[in-house]
């Protein structure tokens, strides 16, 4: 590939004028919302917190880039749009993410190395040797493998974070469950077929509470969907339980999650569940009533028709006793469409339509915010090698989008964009042109006057610097 900075690029305008670019332009930067990234990093002491899950082996005179810095170098890096760490090997050049995560000199004039002058932040082998820290334990003979990492921490954090989000219990709480697929790029550790998704996978398991992230464990494929659920949530519940005694927990999943081992450890543990149910020929005989009534009232209105029923069930050997089942009998100009699930809640607590159009249905809000992690901040990029490095990686898309959600939540509220996606907001705040002026004291940022998300801006930094409640 040719050198492109020193090349000029011709373009015909509009009239025969000639439009000549070149990249010479100095200390101008494509990411002038990262300001807003580094002021709720401030509120939330994300990166901060993030780097105390680590232990730097290192030799402190022979270092210069911290683990805070690298951190904040990669989940910055993350929330700006930048996935592989081949981009960092030009934007270490950047002086206002530079400044943002605190260094003393954006511009890098102070660096040891003559080669590194000019590069205030860490390169793409620094930022690679962070990512091994996951396998550091295991190989401590390397002399380039000396950051580590405590996976308990990182996990803690994620519900700790959760939970300072809220300025006051709440009286109860949802935890969804999901499982999704994650291709794999190659001959990579932990390789298996998936005959669902039609290939090669890992099998990551998420647990959200609304936009909040409680776990992204990144599993082989050759497993149930639920496995290691049991173990997730009872830690999670117990640290929730801990500071909030009186919250109610939900739990909801799909099919994949009504298992013996995960409805009966909710049973015993006071945690109500709604499971979507799969088919079988018991339970769509159950339901035959209803689609009688519900083929009659659709002879009726000519309209697509759904009637509810509800019955105990039990599986001929797998589940240990009785279950309430709520199965919908719906028929839709394609035809019949049944559907079940299976729950602990009474019908005085939920009768038949609530529990599944209201309570179960709305667990499809999950997978926009698993959507937004894997296409908006780069959670499937697992294609190294070893599974503990793909795990780190999975681990900073995750809080690189506890960053994006946490802006969304702290910033965007009031504003039309309260709920707008990671993308958007990194289209409308963060990817904005600006000319940057270092002097002794102060770095100057001159930000694109043609931004049309100007006021959306101004809406942001005054709900950032002022002493906001936090919101859940």
């Amino acid at each position: 590939m040719p050198d492109c900075t020193s090349s000029r690029f011709s373009f015909q305008g509009p009239g025969g004028r000639e439009l000549l670019a070149d990249f010479s332009g100095g200390q101008i930067t494509s990411d002038g919302g990262v300001m807003l990234l580094g002021a709720v990093d401030r509120r939330l002491k994300l990166v901060e917190r993030l780097a105390l899950c680590f232990d730097d082996h290192r030799e402190e005179s022979r270092t210069e880039h911290s683990v805070k810095d690298l951190v904040g170098q990669r989940l910055f890096g993350l929330t700006l749009g930048y996935e592989d760490l081949n981009d960092h090997e030009v934007l270490r050049l950047d002086v206002l993410l530079a400044a943002v995560l605190g260094k003393s000199d954006p511009c890098g004039s102070d660096r040891s190395r003559e080669r590194d002058r000019g590069h205030a932040l860490a390169g793409k082998s620094t930022l690679n040797r962070l990512e091994w820290g996951a396998v550091a334990g295991e190989e401590q003979s390397d002399r380039y493998r000396r950051i580590g990492v405590r996976p308990e921490a990182i996990d803690r954090l994620l519900v700790d974070l959760f939970l300072e989000a809220h300025s006051a219990p709440p009286r109860s709480i949802v935890l969804d469950l999901d499982a999704t697929d994650d291709p794999l790029h190659g001959a990579q550790e932990g390789r298996f077929f998936h005959g669902y998704y039609g290939g090669y996978c890992y099998l990551p398991l998420y647990i959200f509470c609304g936009d909040h992230l409680l776990l992204a464990r990144l599993r082989r494929s050759n497993t149930d969907a639920s496995a290691g659920s049991v173990e997730e949530l009872s830690r999670i519940v117990e640290q929730i339980r801990a500071a909030w005694p009186q919250v109610a927990i939900q739990v909801r999943a799909d099919s994949g999650f009504a298992r013996e081992g995960l409805m009966s450890w909710c049973e015993q543990n006071a945690v109500d569940f709604v499971f979507g149910l799969a088919r079988n020929p018991r339970l769509e005989k159950a339901l035959e009533p209803a689609f009688l009534l519900a083929e009659n009232l659709c002879a009726e209105s000519g309209e697509p028709e759904r009637v509810f029923a509800e019955w105990n069930y039990q599986t001929l050997d797998s589940w240990s006793r009785e279950r309430r089942v709520i199965g919908k009998a719906e028929i839709t100009l394609r035809g019949e469409n049944p559907r079940f699930i299976v729950t602990s809640l009474t019908p005085q607590q939920a009768d038949a339509r609530t529990a599944y159009e209201q309570i179960y249905c709305a667990r499809g809000e999950m997978e926009n915010r698993i959507k937004e992690q894997q296409l908006d901040l780069f959670a499937d990029r697992t294609s190294a090698h070893r599974m503990a490095v793909n795990q780190m990686r999975l681990w900073f898309s995750s809080f690189a989008y506890l960053l994006l959600a946490g802006l969304r939540r702290i910033g965007l509220q009031g504003s039309a964009e309260a709920r707008a996606r990671c993308q958007t907001i990194r289209l409308k705040l963060l990817k904005i042109g600006a000319r940057v002026q270092v002097s002794r004291r102060k770095v100057w940022v001159f930000l694109s006057s043609a931004c049309p998300a100007q006021n959306l801006f101004a809406h942001v930094y005054d709900r950032l610097t002022t002493n906001q409640p936090r919101l859940a």
